[in-house]
């Protein structure tokens, strides 16, 4: 089970860090990954971490704004995200992918959860 949280509303330039506590299972072989959706729009990637490594990717429009990040200890993956625009505003997603590939297309994860709004106006 997957639980996002820390989404608000934030002030263009602003930040957030977003959460997603990982239960009922260990994921410590899996890529945690965050996709976010805006309405009328299609799910898009935005990171990925592989647990085992560390390994990280981001999308294009996230490179330098954002850093994905996990604890192990505490089984939690984040999201630190700073410099916000209008346009970062979405329902953000995490999810994870128990082979491990590090994708960015969301098709390839087993398990999501259940979303945080994160809402940047000007």
């Amino acid at each position: 089970q997957l639980q996002a949280s820390g989404g608000g509303l934030v002030h263009t330039g602003g930040s957030l860090r977003l959460s997603c506590a990982a239960s009922g299972r260990t994921f410590r072989k899996y890529s945690m990954g965050w996709f976010r959706q805006a309405p009328g729009k299609e799910r898009e990637f935005v990171a990925v971490i592989n647990w085992k490594d560390g390994t990280t990717k981001y999308a294009d429009s996230m490179k330098g704004r954002s850093t994905i990040s996990r604890d192990n200890a505490k089984n939690t993956m984040y999201l630190q995200m700073n410099s916000l625009k209008r346009e970062d505003s979405a329902v953000y997603y995490c999810a994870a992918d128990e082979n491990g590939l590090d994708s960015p297309t969301a098709f390839m994860y087993d398990y999501w959860g259940q979303g945080t709004q994160v809402t940047v106006s000007s």
